[in-house]
């Protein structure tokens, strides 16, 4: 296989943080796990390096949060299982609140709408090439999603929105698949953007002039930007501004990719 070229950002910046948890601005496309295939730099690597002295001293970081490689935005991480069984309880219990901003080819003819429509595995009611590409089915699992319109915008390859996103579950790549199914995928999504065969062409061949035609951006542009939990007796709020990347897109720019390799370092 012909390796893929997209280039690795290895830094992030960190939001909050305190002796429970840290809460981190993550690039795209940085993965979060280790991958099983060959090394490359990932977000908790990156953490368990920066929490060097606290894990010396017990301390046993986990991902609560979870993001897509191509994903950008916050990521909540728990310092130890105490907090980590905490922090999931409230997922679990759907008491948080997320945020995401996506672009997405074409202008919604509504300014809000929801999709519930459910979810599975591609695979598990056709042939499909690709294992974790997703489907709307009625035999799926429950799920809804909000958007709201926050800017139509136009650039020379057509059309384009801004849109705020808010799942109210929690299934694999949820806003994406809805927002595909609702006409208007998100703008760079390999998988979703047709029938996933810019995703096999971007692994056989990397990133290439035809499949920049046919996406406009080398990651989908979908960024977490904002996280709310109950804790210690309050809420607590985490926001990231939109990626550069993508206010660049909809600020009209030309598209480049020339991410640099940067090692993680602490806000501020």
């Amino acid at each position: 296989m012909t390796p893929v070229s997209l280039q690795v950002v290895v830094n992030f910046r960190v939001i909050d943080e305190c002796d429970d948890w840290i809460v981190v601005d993550k690039p795209a496309p940085l993965i979060v796990h280790p991958a099983n295939r060959q090394p490359e730099p990932n977000l908790l690597g990156g953490i368990s390096t920066l929490l060097a002295y606290e894990m010396a001293n017990g301390a046993n970081p986990g991902i609560v949060t979870r993001l897509d490689r191509e994903t950008s935005g916050l990521v909540l991480v728990a310092k130890h299982a105490a907090a980590a069984r905490q922090l999931s309880g409230v997922f679990m219990r759907r008491e948080a609140r997320k945020e995401y901003l996506a672009v997405v080819l074409g202008w919604p003819q509504a300014q809000a709408w929801e999709c519930d429509e459910p979810l599975l595995r591609a695979g598990d009611v056709g042939i499909s090439a690709i294992w974790v590409r997703q489907t709307v089915h009625p035999t799926g699992k429950l799920c809804r999603t909000r958007f709201e319109v926050m800017e139509r915008f136009e650039r020379q390859e057509g059309r384009f929105s801004l849109l705020r996103c808010f799942p109210e579950s929690g299934r694999m790549h949820q806003i994406r698949v809805h927002l595909a199914h609702c006409g208007y995928p998100v703008v760079g999504d390999k998988l979703y953007s047709a029938a996933g065969r810019e995703y096999l062409d971007w692994m056989a061949a990397g990133w290439t002039p035809d499949l920049a035609r046919r996406l406009f951006l080398p990651r989908h542009a979908l960024h977490a930007a904002v996280l709310a939990i109950p804790w210690a007796g309050g809420v607590i709020e985490w926001r990231a501004e939109l990626a550069e990347d993508l206010r660049d897109f909809v600020a009209g720019k030309a598209v480049e990719d020339n991410a640099d390799v940067v090692i993680w370092r602490r806000h501020g």
